[in-house]
């Protein structure tokens, strides 16, 4: 039996590493990002960044305690986590608080929960136990309803919140389906599907339909002999041009319209920026601005004079580019490059499934969340509004990410072994 002071001494500290320059990263440009003349301590609990020093201190103590505990305890309870996460989504329906148009918080004492963000360790975890059973293939139409069920089931419920961004988040685990045998042609299809949408988007939805039709009668003048080919063809215009008019539908009757406004922006339909490319610009601007190397910790005027709205927490990113210029946005975009290689390292180096379906999903949520998050403060991406991990003000997000984090750093530490 492996004794359990060896396994802590197993810990991979390089990720450790990692974890706690984000971390401190994050809370000193909180403090530039929110800086009070009247209260310029960085560590006055009065403040959002002497309350993100107490995050940091309580996500270090939970991290602490999950290294502590067995590696069979979050294999054998992830069903339970799973099932209270949904319950808490649920809850939050009836009993959140709405904050910028979304039901997204269970307000506890001066603490504000926010479920959605537990939802995404809980669901790896139950993923990663499912995928890990023995004799699954990710081939059989009953494994992929399953993994389909176990991401669409949260999916939805945060949908009615509703919060876009977060429920966006869990098509990132698609990677995990991949790297388990999901067949690369369905990210080509996905990849095809994303830019139907684009185009959907930009131009009429009845050009981009007979754009579809003219492609396939192409090519099925070009094989006309091969009926399979010419079946193929055929499904798969009549499934495109359905999609296309649910994302008309979609965009034109569910979509909130400063969501729709956004997207537009980004697209390149509308310019607006007094408006709803108000934070894009004023974002693009604020990194712009810092050059080389930055003006200095606490000496960048967008940042001081609040030019850019929810600068600590969505766009902490232009904190960061104003005051530390391209030379920290460089380290900072280092560091989670790094962080996200290791961790995929030492997934494929695993002896159990469990951990290595879970490490790919720790990598897969992050690598969205980085990706997504400093896209659309450079313009890359509409903005819908979630947090740069270890780095943005916030709780739930940061507890949340160190547990999905140091949960996989304790699986890993028994990579010996076999869960």
């Amino acid at each position: 039996m492996i004794n359990q002071r060896s396994l802590f001494f197993n810990i991979d500290w390089i990720i450790i590493f990692i974890y706690v320059a984000l971390c401190v990263i994050g809370w000193f440009n909180i403090h530039a990002a929110v800086y009070d003349p009247q209260n310029p301590s960085i560590v006055d609990l009065d403040t959002n960044y002497g309350k993100q020093l107490l995050f940091i201190v309580t996500a270090l103590i939970l991290g602490a305690v999950i290294l502590l505990l067995d590696n069979k305890f979050f294999n054998a309870f992830s069903p339970i986590f799973y099932g209270v996460t949904l319950i808490l989504l649920v809850v939050v329906l009836f009993v959140g608080r709405n904050v910028g148009g979304n039901q997204a918080w269970i307000p506890i004492g001066s603490f504000r929960l926010q479920p959605s963000e537990f939802a995404k360790f809980s669901t790896c975890l139950l993923l990663a136990k499912y995928l890990s059973s023995t004799n699954l293939k990710l081939q059989d139409f009953q494994t992929l309803l399953i993994c389909g069920l176990i991401l669409v089931i949260p999916t939805a419920l945060i949908m009615l919140q509703p919060d876009t961004g977060s429920a966006l988040t869990f098509t990132s685990l698609i990677f995990v389906l991949y790297r388990e045998g999901l067949s690369g042609y369905t990210l080509v299809i996905g990849a095809l599907f994303i830019a139907l949408f684009v185009l959907t988007l930009l131009y009429s939805t009845w050009i981009v339909a007979g754009l579809l039709i003219a492609v396939a009668a192409v090519l099925i003048a070009s094989n006309k002999k091969n009926r399979s080919f010419i079946t193929t063809i055929a499904i798969g215009t009549v499934i495109s041009i359905i999609f296309i008019f649910c994302v008309d539908f979609a965009y034109n009757s569910i979509l909130q319209s400063h969501q729709r406004n956004r997207i537009d922006v980004i697209l390149g339909k509308i310019h607006d920026p007094r408006g709803e490319g108000y934070n894009l610009n004023q974002s693009k601007i604020a990194i712009g601005s810092g050059g080389l190397w930055g003006k200095g910790y606490l000496q960048g005027t967008q940042t001081k004079y609040d030019f850019v709205p929810e600068q600590s927490t969505d766009f902490i990113f232009c904190t960061v580019g104003e005051e530390w210029g391209f030379a920290g946005s460089f380290v900072v975009i280092a560091l989670y490059v790094t962080l996200l290689i290791r961790i995929i390292n030492l997934a494929e180096r695993q002896r159990s499934a469990f951990t290595r379906v879970y490490g790919y999903g720790v990598a897969s949520i992050l690598f969205f969340h980085f990706f997504i998050n400093i896209g659309m403060t450079i313009g890359l991406v509409p903005v819908i509004g979630i947090p740069l991990p270890f780095i943005s003000y916030g709780g739930s997000s940061l507890i949340s990410f160190t547990i999905l984090l140091f949960i996989f750093l304790k699986l890993d530490s028994n990579r010996m072994g076999v869960i």
